[in-house]
């Protein structure tokens, strides 16, 4: 169930700017292919409406992602930081459906503390892109290292995928779990995050 974050293929690039007319057009398309006539009322808007959504999902800013504190801790405890409940919508690139993560990130500090609202936003910056649900928490985990020099990160991502509920099998209830741990958390600390995720533990 641990997949260690030395073993994540390289991160995708960026995605480019969204070339909204284009976009739009090609809607439109795909509603006359689809034997829907773009020109009646309420479809008359509805490309330029969801070309309009791609920008703004695609080319979402999160803002600054790096703000951290100096803290004096002592970095051979086994003392962790974790936030939990972190609500992301992603859109799984198989299927182009959404997917709906919940997260639980933790770190053990090393003379410093990432601000808090930074974990949500370098999870909206995994989630804002055509993407599958381990890469995500790869990334999330391999930015959460970076900004606050832990070697010790651990990221559980719970995640209802659309292309599994609403088609093929069908499966509403569902979900997918997947983590990436490194350093302390491959050990005793992932076994607490895992607990602290599922709400086993307050």
């Amino acid at each position: 169930m641990t997949k260690l974050l030395t073993d994540h293929t390289p991160a995708p690039a960026a995605p480019g700017r969204v070339d909204t007319a284009r976009v739009a057009e090609l809607y439109r398309e795909l509603l006359a292919a689809l034997g829907q006539d773009p020109r009646r009322e309420g479809l008359r808007d509805t490309p330029e409406r969801v070309a309009a959504w791609w920008e703004e999902f695609l080319d979402h800013d999160p803002g600054r992602t790096d703000t951290v504190f100096a803290q004096d801790l002592d970095a051979a405890t086994e003392t962790m930081v974790v936030v939990r409940g972190i609500g992301v919508w992603s859109l799984c690139e198989h299927h182009l459906l959404p997917m709906r993560l919940h997260l639980a990130i933790g770190y053990r500090p090393a003379g410093q503390v990432l601000g808090l609202s930074k974990f949500a936003r370098i999870a909206a910056a995994h989630a804002h892109r055509l993407q599958v649900q381990e890469r995500i928490v790869d990334g999330i985990a391999r930015d959460v290292a970076a900004a606050t020099g832990s070697e010790d990160v651990g990221v559980v991502a719970d995640g209802e995928h659309l292309c599994m509920s609403m088609r093929g099998v069908r499966q509403p209830s569902a979900r997918t779990v997947s983590v990436s741990f490194t350093g302390a958390f491959e050990t005793v600390l992932g076994d607490r995050l895992l607990a602290v995720a599922s709400g086993s533990s307050r």
